[in-house]
């Protein structure tokens, strides 16, 4: 049998569209390539920016904001010394990229002006830190991209 050029367009235009298909269905059935949101609400989380902002603003506008450093221990999160330890309340929100399992959110318990979250909690690689506060009828946030 013999092709002319036609016969031969249209038989590569279909391995072509076969291909194309072979690997969009390989990434949509597949479990290790995940399309997950970066969160659940989404589209509610993101009615709530401006307010965020706000909150970091007020965070940096202070005259110690909140430090984060990383030990051996894992990372510790220190308050303003000027604050009242007992009058502090909140959540540290610790956010994997990479795999939302890891995901994990904790409630603000002090000790001195100090807060621990162990190395166990925590893998290698790209977090990102968000701690929401209040103080004083005062809502603050402070956001850090970690690499542990």
């Amino acid at each position: 049998m013999k092709i002319n050029w036609g016969t031969g367009m249209v038989l590569a235009l279909i391995g072509f569209i076969a291909f194309i298909m072979f690997f969009v269905i390989k990434m949509s059935v597949d479990s290790k390539y995940q399309h997950d949101l970066v969160t659940e609400d989404y589209y509610q989380q993101e009615l709530k920016v401006e307010g965020n902002m706000e909150r970091e603003q007020k965070g940096n506008n202070l005259a110690q904001n909140v430090r984060v450093t990383q030990s051996e221990e894992g990372i510790l999160i220190t308050f303003p010394d000027s604050l009242n330890v007992s009058e502090i309340s909140g959540k540290v929100i610790l956010y994997r990229p990479s795999n939302k399992k890891f995901d994990f959110e904790t409630p603000i318990s002090l000790s001195n002006q100090n807060m621990l979250i162990p190395e166990d909690k925590l893998l290698d690689g790209r977090w990102n830190l968000i701690i929401e506060w209040d103080y004083n009828g005062n809502g603050y946030r402070f956001k850090k991209e970690i690499r542990y």
